[in-house]
């Protein structure tokens, strides 16, 4: 599991606000729970994993329910983490216990799941690859498609699966692709374009022959994303950049898939880019199950 599992708070609260408007609407209100649920009511819930997977996400659980609390003027359901981000869970594993008001339980038990089932979904998925690269040296790194609005939740959840994050956006690091060659008039007018304009970001450089990693080299370039290659032209690619008289990082991207990535990562790349991680993964399945009073 990568180290850094520092969770992003403030993205996390301002995800649950707007989730809980687009919810409660203008006037803030369910118009079913209020109808139904006495406000003294007070209950125990568990929020249950209802498949096998990777958990991320569980710091939503207290946010959701403080919001909700907030929002209607009750006092704030209290929360016990079960089981932290990274943690693999089965069918049947309590996540946390809730115990408070009912109507800010119901109220905010579906934005809660939305939120911790996608990020444990990401986080499953990620932890398949990263099992699938064990052993090979190859770390598995996510991309920019991501939820608009949930990228450092999303990002957070492939490191709680076990995987690596590139860059966060476009301002921390430059990545010349074929749409830039073209209109910069070339590779290397790109990359010195790029040197000129931004000389302290780290610059990465995409290419999809033998030449082309050797001339983004000569350029200057020493992170190499390889795009949709063969395995055996991405091993030649490799050996040529590895003669090279300084260390190169490499990158596998385009066309990946969990049946073909160890033959990838053998071929002695750093990384293999995933963009599924993000915008493929299905959720995992958790529940919230009211279960006594307090």
């Amino acid at each position: 599991m990568t180290p850094d599992l520092a969770f992003p708070a403030a993205d996390a609260r301002a995800l649950v606000r707007l989730a809980l408007d687009e919810d409660l609407g203008p006037r803030h209100v369910d118009v079913t729970t209020l109808s139904t649920i006495p406000a003294d009511q007070e209950r125990t819930a568990h929020v249950v994993a209802r498949a096998a997977g990777v958990i991320a996400g569980v710091p939503v659980v207290a946010e959701v329910f403080g919001a909700v609390a907030d929002l209607i003027g009750c006092a704030t359901p209290e929360v016990e983490l079960l089981v932290a981000d990274g943690t693999a869970v089965v069918r049947g594993d309590v996540v946390a216990r809730v115990s408070g008001p009912v109507r800010a339980i119901l109220i905010g038990e579906r934005t809660m799941l939305n939120i911790v089932s996608r990020l444990s979904g990401v986080a499953t998925h990620t932890r398949r690859w990263a099992d699938r690269l064990d052993g090979t040296g190859a770390m598995v790194l996510d991309t920019r498609k991501t939820t608009p609005g949930m990228r450092h939740l999303e990002k957070y959840a492939v490191r709680a699966g076990g995987g690596t994050n590139k860059r966060m956006g476009l301002y921390d690091v430059a990545m010349i692709k074929d749409n830039h060659k073209i209109a910069a008039g070339g590779l290397a007018p790109a990359y010195a374009a790029v040197r000129r304009t931004f000389p302290e970001v780290d610059i990465q450089v995409e290419v999809t022959t033998v030449a082309e990693a050797l001339e983004a080299y000569a350029a200057g370039a020493r992170f190499i994303m390889c795009d949709n290659m063969s395995v055996a032209l991405l091993g030649e690619t490799v050996a040529a950049l590895r003669a090279q008289d300084e260390p190169v990082e490499i990158e596998a991207t385009g066309g990946l898939t969990l049946e073909i990535a160890r033959d990838y990562a053998l071929t002695g790349v750093d990384y293999l880019s995933v963009g599924g991680l993000t915008h493929s993964s299905p959720i995992l399945d958790v529940a919230l199950d009211l279960v006594d009073t307090i």
